[in-house]
């Protein structure tokens, strides 16, 4: 069927497990027998990227899961539990300096964090979570909020980030991991590592087993070791990748970044940002000298890119009444936006014109073309180019 992966973005995926209308398992809180019977049902029909292997929930909705009033808790006393929470902070704790900045992204009751705090002696621990627990900011720094990685990146300056069961509740898993790289990217240029550790269960166990009880409503995503590992190659450099309590949970430790050429081209779009400004301003400029000038200035094209042109740069209908085009089946309709009547370029002909503005420069030689077989004159052609207006015949440019 036609659904696109939440990790990988393939746009095809396999029927896995048509699981039918079931209730919410783990959040509903219902405190009776009639409300847990009365509890709505919701659509489970469970895919599998035949890419990367994940498996999710297509028909999943996030606004059935009341986050909010029900926190999705763990259950962190059993013994091998224990140990294995023990275990995983050390391998985050071995790759931090001394006082640590860390971040966990939907803390729950702060259990782990808390764990990290009580090992170090000094550093800050903060924990992230739209709902709270009366245990939840015990010994940690607490914000009751989502992250924002983007923002929140930036303004923490986290040594390493924490995110632990919190992937599989998440419709677009990919979109949080590739934004907390590039906001560790925009952190600055003083070196500092930044880590991710990122735990979830792992449900490679169901294929030798068959098992279908892993699967309900909350948990939208279902990860294998290889789905997982391609989620974290979207983080940066996968440092370790293991599993847990017995092969049922997989977890990785991954120095965020963003490859050179991806931070290069991102630089590069940046600096285009800042010239479009200039350009438009000056482009706007020019246009608005021609227009005080009393020269008669006529623009060819008044659709698509050409009308891009009119907006982009103020080109209005007060102004600049004359638009014409080559196409006689434009000819009698409106400009979208600013209303001028596009004209067909015989008009021309017949009232003389100072300036032509071609919006489309990789077509003016056909319109040049154009006039010269038609025997339309003007004293000069104008055409954007490196953010200014030039003279098609008297200036340099590519065309």
């Amino acid at each position: 069927m036609g659904t696109t992966c939440p990790v990988c973005a393939h746009s095809v995926a396999a029927r896995f497990f048509p699981a039918g209308a079931q209730t919410l398992a783990t959040l509903a809180w219902p405190a009776s027998a009639e409300a847990a019977r009365a509890l709505p049902r919701h659509a489970q029909d469970f895919v599998q990227c035949p890419s990367c292997s994940h498996v999710w929930n297509h028909k999943f909705h996030y606004d059935a899961i009341p986050y909010e009033s029900n926190p999705n808790r763990m259950f962190n006393s059993g013994g091998i539990w224990k140990g294995h929470l023990a275990d995983t902070r050390d391998v985050l704790l071995n790759h931090l300096p001394a006082a640590p900045l860390v971040v966990e992204i939907g803390c729950g009751e702060g259990h782990f964090v808390r764990g990290l705090a009580q090992a170090r002696e000094a550093g800050r621990f903060i924990g992230f979570d739209p709902n709270a627990s009366p245990e939840t900011g015990k010994g940690v720094e607490f914000h009751a909020r989502l992250f924002d990685p983007l923002v929140d990146m930036g303004a923490f300056a986290p040594d390493a980030v924490v995110i632990r069961h919190v992937l599989e509740h998440l419709t677009e898993p990919a979109k949080l991991i590739e934004q907390l790289a590039w906001g560790a990217a925009m952190q600055g240029s003083d070196g500092k590592d930044c880590w991710l550790f990122a735990e979830v269960p792992c449900i490679d166990r169901v294929f030798e087993t068959n098992r279908l009880a892993d699967f309900f409503y909350e948990h939208v995503s279902h990860f294998t070791t290889e789905s997982f590992r391609t989620l974290m190659s979207r983080a940066g450099e996968i440092v370790a990748l293991e599993h847990g309590y017995d092969g049922e949970v997989v977890y990785a430790l991954v120095k965020l970044g963003v490859p050179a050429h991806a931070r290069e081209r991102a630089e590069a779009a940046t600096r285009f940002a800042a010239r479009t400004v200039a350009s438009r301003e000056t482009i706007a400029q020019q246009l608005s000298g021609l227009a005080a000038s009393g020269k008669r200035v006529a623009i060819w094209g008044g659709t698509g890119k050409a009308a891009a042109f009119i907006h982009q740069f103020g080109a209005d209908a007060v102004r600049f009444p004359l638009v014409v085009d080559s196409d006689p089946h434009k000819a009698g309709t409106y400009v979208p936006g600013t209303g001028q009547k596009i004209e067909f370029r015989d008009v021309l002909k017949t009232s003389g014109v100072d300036v032509i503005v071609i919006p489309t420069q990789w077509r003016a030689r056909d319109i040049i073309a154009e006039m010269l077989r038609e025997g339309i004159a003007a004293q000069s052609v104008m055409i954007e180019h490196n953010g200014a207006l030039v003279d098609f015949g008297a200036q340099a440019h590519p065309y």
